[in-house]
């Protein structure tokens, strides 16, 4: 019996895949070279960044093996280099190579989090405006509306000078990441719950939802099982897209000091660490994790722009 279920799950995947590969998407990706190098570079980075305890040479966090005597040692490649350390260390004497792992595992934590969080909020907000309509959907999209006159730094920056006000500038340490990601989520669901608004509002005309609505099907199960599932391609490319646009964020709260703690180091918490040597020779410690940052939100911005276009039949 197990192996007649077996058989089945195995041929299912191997129908699915053939779809997928004889798919118009999947050509279109084949077909796009700086998609796919694209891809390639996405999937090395994401790689790094999840197994940097497994890769990185040195741990960044462990104080028994840190010395501050190898503080600012440049590139292997420069004058008193130190071979143990490829990339060179900070002012600390963490491994800048091994720094840049667990920072971009951080930055992506945060960018996957937070995409999450305000994709939920936002096509949760817009599901319900698209289908109830009225009072309940002119109150949502007024708040959308104020939402989107605040830029996302600013309100990361009010919700970090709550919680400071809350928590203390030493809790606030411990919950930062908490803090980041809500701000975060805060800042992008505007984008989902107009998308998924529009979307809601075609679909609940159509005459499968209205046969649903006849034979006395409750609302919630509607639009959870009939109108999601048809309002999720546009909400695919706006987390893709969103991922980039977080990453950048989270990176530009770090460096203004109120993102990632020094203790947990971001790409841009590592930024603004090299920013204060920048000028006094010890360029590595800025540049490297700005290039790492650069490549990050180029090869998932690029992602981000061919799935917009390849679901977009008119672009075709």
């Amino acid at each position: 019996m197990s192996n007649v279920s077996t058989d089945k799950t195995e041929t299912a995947a191997a129908g699915m895949l053939a779809r997928m590969v004889d798919s118009d998407i999947f050509h279109s990706f084949l077909k796009s070279k700086v998609t796919v190098i694209a891809a390639i570079g996405t999937a090395v980075l994401f790689l790094l960044a999840f197994f940097a305890p497994l890769i990185a040479p040195h741990d960044p966090f462990d104080l028994a093996t840190i010395s501050i005597l190898d503080a600012r040692v440049p590139p292997m490649w420069m004058e008193y280099a130190d071979p143990r350390f490829v990339l060179g260390t900070d002012d600390q004497g963490r491994d800048l190579l091994s720094g840049i792992f667990y920072g971009m595992r951080i930055s992506l934590i945060v960018g996957f989090c937070s995409v999450i969080a305000a994709a939920i909020l936002g096509i949760t907000l817009g599901l319900v405006a698209g289908y109830m309509g009225g009072r309940v959907d002119a109150v949502i999209m007024r708040i959308a509306d104020i939402q989107l006159t605040f830029p996302a730094i600013l309100i990361a920056l009010l919700i970090d000078g709550a919680a400071r006000g809350i928590f203390g500038a030493l809790d606030r340490e411990v919950f930062s990441f908490y803090i980041l990601i809500f701000s975060l989520a805060l800042s992008f669901w505007v984008q989902y719950a107009r998308t998924v608004r529009g979307s809601t509002m075609v679909e609940k005309n159509k005459e499968y939802v209205q046969a649903a609505r006849v034979i006395g099907i409750p609302a919630i199960i509607i639009m959870v099982r009939h109108i999601l599932p048809n309002v999720t391609g546009p909400v695919l490319v706006i987390a893709t897209i969103n991922l980039a646009l977080a990453i950048v964020t989270e990176a530009t709260l770090s460096f203004l000091g109120v993102g990632m703690p020094p203790t947990q180091p971001s790409l841009g918490t590592l930024i603004a660490i090299g920013n204060d040597f920048l000028y006094s020779g010890e360029w590595w410690i800025a540049i490297f994790p700005g290039l790492a940052l650069a490549l990050l939100v180029l090869n998932v911005n690029l992602l981000g722009d061919w799935l917009r276009d390849a679901l977009n039949p008119k672009l075709r």
